[in-house]
């Protein structure tokens, strides 16, 4: 069977690929803003992915097609590792990689690369994780070296951190290359233990992209990760993941209005993730929706990382209710703009889908982007 992916590395450099390889985008369940506060986070990755394919090349040089970046190829030395700006700041992410397995002491080779997506770009479903993952099977293709999932995902993070400039947690990696699937998967962001959460085969997952496109580089994520470190060093504690809600109100004073709404919302973040995995093994709906919305409400209040794009895509599902399947509704990823996420039953999701479409076109003046999707596998290989 032709190979949509190899066609295309054959039609812009004239020759077969190596290696293929597929990286999913993720949907985070619940706990938003609190793997880089060392908390609980129930990710699971879905069916929209990068697509990438690769081969050596003799020269020193990096050479790469993506749809992600225009239509014109774009090359570098292995020489010439140092952050880009501009225009081809998007490179940030591969270079990154490449620079970390050089320091872990693996020599990438030039190489010819195209990559694909029908995963949305900056819409807060970790296209950045998917792209690093991409990027790193590739480099362990052309090199032969395999890496644990865990340890390249640790790689793929220290590639966002010190090259695209976002201080990320490790949750986004973690569930582009570890995810089965069926299944959510409970990371403990302190010891990295993960806990596979089936999600029962009659439930579907309903994105929808508000084509609002968010940058986390641009400082506000960082600000809010700055905001729970300092809250954390006057409550006396190694990190929010540490603290009580009692804590936290008593000592509010101390902490001034927009602290003590950061920590609010991190320590009853975390909760709501224990809560929720029980919840879900239970299959537990009113449970679940309960604290989708108590998630949402604590983003967009405590938070302040949601945007009335969001805010109405949540509202429009929890209005269409249990007629239209909904268990369910919160915006996930890093916020200022990008997606809601809706578990609703299998039968209705269309239905629901086509609710959140009319809902938003009679509010704004664009269209989302809305599509049903199922938990789905991490990162691999795939034959071409």
């Amino acid at each position: 069977m032709p190979s949509p992916i190899a066609d295309l590395f054959a039609s812009q450099f004239g020759r077969q690929p190596e290696i293929a390889v597929r990286a999913p985008g993720r949907i985070n369940l619940i706990g938003e803003h609190v793997d880089y506060l060392d908390g609980l986070v129930l990710p699971a990755a879905i069916g929209r992915s990068i697509t990438g394919a690769a081969a050596r090349n003799d020269n020193g040089t990096v050479r790469l097609w993506s749809e992600l970046a225009g239509t014109e190829p774009v090359s570098f030395h292995l020489d010439e590792l140092s952050p880009r700006s501009g225009a081809d700041k998007w490179l940030n992410y591969i270079i990154g990689v490449l620079a970390q397995f050089r320091a872990a002491g693996v020599e990438p080779p030039g190489f010819d690369a195209v990559f694909t997506a029908d995963l949305p770009i900056g819409a807060g479903l970790s296209s950045s994780a998917a792209l690093e993952t991409a990027t790193a099977l590739v480099v362990e293709g052309l090199t032969g070296v395999r890496q644990d999932p865990v340890d390249r995902a640790l790689l793929c993070q220290k590639a966002e951190h010190d090259y695209a400039g976002v201080p990320c947690g490790i949750m986004d990696q973690l569930a582009v290359g570890v995810c089965q699937p069926g299944q959510a998967l409970l990371i403990d962001c302190r010891d990295l233990s993960l806990t596979p959460v089936p999600i029962p085969e009659h439930w579907a997952l309903v994105v929808a992209d508000t084509r609002v496109k968010h940058a986390l580089g641009d400082g506000e994520y960082r600000k809010r990760r700055e905001d729970c470190e300092e809250t954390a060093r006057l409550l006396g504690v190694t990190s929010l993941r540490d603290a009580s809600l009692a804590q936290v109100e008593a000592a509010s004073e101390t902490l001034g209005d927009r602290l003590f709404h950061r920590a609010r919302h991190a320590v009853t973040e975390i909760a709501r993730v224990s809560a929720f995995a029980a919840a879900l093994a239970e299959q537990d709906e009113a449970t679940i929706g309960r604290l989708m919305r108590e998630g949402h409400e604590s983003l967009r209040d405590d938070f302040e990382v949601s945007c009335p794009e969001l805010d109405h895509l949540v509202e429009a599902a929890y209005s269409a209710g249990p007629a239209l399947g909904l268990i369910g509704s919160r915006m996930t990823g890093g916020g200022f703009g990008g997606s809601t996420i809706s578990i609703v039953h299998r039968e209705h999701a269309d239905a629901f889908a086509r609710h959140l479409e009319v809902a938003f076109s009679a509010r704004f003046a664009h269209d989302p982007s809305v599509f049903v999707t199922a938990a789905a596998g991490g990162a691999a290989p795939i034959p071409f």
